[in-house]
């Protein structure tokens, strides 16, 4: 007896409150109960976001793709902490590791970890973060080079090893893509020549002697240091056979002059932000 007048009620809410009755109008409790269902997947929707990270050789142009997504709606852009390692409360760990390397690594890359989490783990305010390299890239790139180039000793290899592994085991730092630069040294290192940072100017441009002297404590050059960030990029993110890859990767050819490299990231513009064409690989 209780369902026919429970089925006699739901016929009226339906022929009153629905979208055929004139008394459905925007901002009535009508169409606000209608709309309900609609606004949630909206909710829903918006609490979808992604993360890039932007990784490369130095001078390989991940300024150049900051800069180029920079203006773009609801993307938002992290640029490398670089001010923050020139600057520790007036210590500049940059420009001391570039001077003495096996002084300096531990101390500079214990600062870069922290930095890059901080980045990862900041409030992601739009729906798609782009970063400029990641904590992934600073461990199996740049503390990888400095331990296999005889730099970092190894114990403080395995104290940066152990404080990155529980990271990456009790933080979130998921990443949906990670676009690759792909260039050559030899391009980096005549793009390097050009814009030259007072950090950079310390390590010589052209291979030195073979022994170092105490005004140079380096017996590598920038090509040196060119070459092997690259051969650590390309096991790590194309052969994969380096270290685990935390995404899928889409890579760029970055070569090319600024007209061109423009010209690709504007091909490959739904590639990077739209996550659905992501499957399409690189």
């Amino acid at each position: 007896m209780l369902l026919r007048p429970l089925r006699s009620w739901a016929c009226r809410v339906l022929r009153c409150d629905g979208p055929g009755n004139p008394a459905y109008a925007p901002g009535s409790r009508a169409a606000q109960r209608w709309a309900w269902p609609l606004d949630k997947d909206r909710e829903n929707e918006k609490k979808k976001k992604s993360v890039i990270c932007v990784e490369g050789n130095i001078a390989s142009g991940k300024t150049t793709c900051l800069e180029f997504f920079s203006n773009t709606r609801d993307v938002e852009v992290l640029p490398e902490p670089v001010p923050k390692w020139r600057n520790v409360r007036g210590h500049n760990p940059l420009g001391l590791m570039y001077r003495d390397a096996s002084r300096w690594g531990l101390t500079l890359q214990t600062y870069v970890q922290l930095t890059m989490l901080d980045l990862h783990t900041r409030a992601q305010t739009l729906p798609v973060r782009l970063m400029e390299r990641s904590i992934h890239s600073a461990r199996y790139v740049f503390v990888e080079n400095l331990y296999r180039s005889g730099k970092m000793p190894e114990v403080d290899y395995v104290v940066l090893s152990e404080w990155f592994d529980w990271i990456v085991r009790n933080i979130d730092l998921s990443i949906d893509l990670i676009v690759y630069l792909q260039t050559t040294p030899e391009t980096c290192y005549q793009r390097l020549k050009m814009r030259c940072r007072e950090e950079e100017k310390v390590i010589p441009l052209e291979r030195p002697a073979p022994l170092p002297t105490p005004d140079s404590p380096h017996i590598f050059s920038w090509q040196d240091y060119l070459a092997a960030i690259h051969c650590l990029y390309e096991e790590w993110l194309i052969k994969g056979s380096l270290f685990p890859v935390a995404a899928p990767v889409l890579v760029i050819e970055a070569d090319h002059n600024m007209q061109k490299m423009l010209e690709l990231l504007e091909q490959n513009r739904h590639r990077i932000l739209t996550p659905e064409n992501r499957k399409l690989g690189p």
